[in-house]
């Protein structure tokens, strides 16, 4: 076989896997799911999906969706390949954030209506345990090790830190106003937290449960009130993390060892929740005001596209 023939395959494998990436975005105010081809540029399509989508995620083998359809008071289960409803998770009252731990087979939920942390049993679609938590629960994450379970409540102001085994509360972390979202680093040593309030990311090391890091964000010509830090992802190789801040309409690019800030990104308006393309060749912003997506490019490190997507895109998830 000849170098140009092995070149002409090599294109087009890489093409298809390419094209085959779609983007899913959850439109709070369309009440549906809309589907994305990001290397096309364009919107594939719209499905109804029921009252006040929130959050969304997928399984680790990318085979199923778990959509938080807030004024149902359920997550829905569905085919991520047909979109077919395969099944409804119990989820107490108006879930909205959830995360779905490393093996796929439990989803740890918020439940701000009832100060709650639910657990579900996937295989069972039980809910097997309720945490009781602070006021308002929002941001929750599991460590990559399946160490921890963190839940951020956004009026007590704390971050509580759950065994995953006993499902108890170990410890509980006073944080900065309004915590918004957490994630944890790769290697499961340090959680990066958000405050919309105060405008800063925290970085709190797994082992003391404290804040040994605080980053605070200025945006040349953007008033600090309307730096409102929100959804927030790190890359697997630990280099760079992201925050979206919000109604500043700006994503910073944070650099993962040294916690200062690189650059901001202008996005689109009131930038909500983000998530990494599965070969972290690229990041998508969910932004709620401007009713569009926008796509960066990590490797230049700059926004490539925006398009429009439906009212109000909340949450994102992506499948290769």
């Amino acid at each position: 076989m000849n170098k140009q023939v092995i070149s002409v395959l090599l294109l087009g494998l890489m093409s298809v896997s390419v094209k085959a990436e779609t983007v899913f975005v959850t439109l709070e105010k369309d009440n549906a799911l809309a589907l994305i081809d990001p290397v096309e540029g364009k919107l594939i399509k719209t499905v109804e999906i029921g009252q006040r989508p929130r959050g969304i995620t997928i399984s680790p083998d990318y085979k199923v969706l778990y959509i938080a359809v807030s004024d149902d008071n359920t997550i829905k289960m569905l085919d991520a390949e047909t979109l077919k409803i395969i099944g409804t998770l119990p989820s107490s009252d108006d879930p909205e954030t959830f995360a779905l731990n490393p093996k796929g087979d439990r989803l740890y939920v918020s439940n701000e209506d009832d100060s709650m942390v639910t657990v579900i049993d996937i295989a069972k679609k039980k809910a097997i345990k309720q945490i009781k938590v602070g006021v308002e629960p929002e941001g929750i994450a599991v460590s990559p090790d399946n160490r921890w379970i963190v839940s951020a409540t956004e009026t007590t102001n704390m971050l509580h830190w759950i065994d995953a085994k006993t499902h108890e509360i170990v410890e509980n972390t006073l944080v900065d106003a309004r915590p918004r979202a957490v994630t944890f680093t790769a290697d499961s040593a340090n959680a990066w937290m958000t405050s919309e309030m105060s405008g800063s990311l925290m970085i709190l090391d797994a082992k003391t449960k404290q804040i040994s890091k605080r980053v605070q964000f200025e945006v040349p010509g953007v008033p600090k009130d309307k730096i409102q830090p929100v959804g927030v992802v790190i890359d697997k190789d630990n280099k760079r993390g992201y925050v979206a801040l919000g109604p500043a309409n700006r994503v910073a690019v944070i650099n993962a060892k040294t916690y200062e800030v690189e650059k901001y990104l202008l996005v689109g308006q009131r930038v909500w929740n983000l998530a990494f393309s599965p070969d972290q060749k690229r990041l998508y912003t969910t932004n709620g005001v401007s009713n569009d997506i926008s796509i960066i490019d990590l490797d230049s490190q700059t926004v490539t596209k925006s398009l429009g997507v439906g009212n109000y895109p909340w949450g994102v998830a992506v499948k290769p």
